[in-house]
């Protein structure tokens, strides 16, 4: 695995500006020096979806920012986990019901 390169959050915006007007990746990389392509991709889908604060994101680490239990207020921690815990009584229940119609056709075998 090659090593990770770090570009600037100006080299990011200066990008994705570009890319918006229409420059080809091709020539965003030539211009600012980018060497992947998908790098360019990936901000511009950040930019798309809202996510322009992973700009500034250190180099080869998940951004967290506002999320998992430490970033997260009592009151939205425990929305989070009221989630959850709907979402795993609604697997239960479908499972109970599963078990149920396996029941009642060995019934009538």
């Amino acid at each position: 695995m090659g090593t990770r390169v770090h570009y600037p959050e100006e080299v990011k915006w200066q990008a994705v500006e570009l890319k918006l007007q229409g420059m080809s990746n091709k020539a965003i990389m030539k211009q600012l020096g980018i060497k992947n392509v998908s790098q360019i991709k990936v901000w511009k889908k950040w930019h798309d979806e809202g996510q322009t604060h992973r700009f500034s994101q250190p180099v080869g680490k998940q951004y967290t920012y506002g999320k998992g239990p430490a970033g997260l207020s009592e009151k939205e921690a425990l929305k989070q986990e009221n989630k959850q815990l709907k979402a795993q009584l609604e697997i239960l229940k479908k499972y109970q019901e599963i078990e149920r119609s396996w029941s009642h056709k060995s019934l009538y075998k």
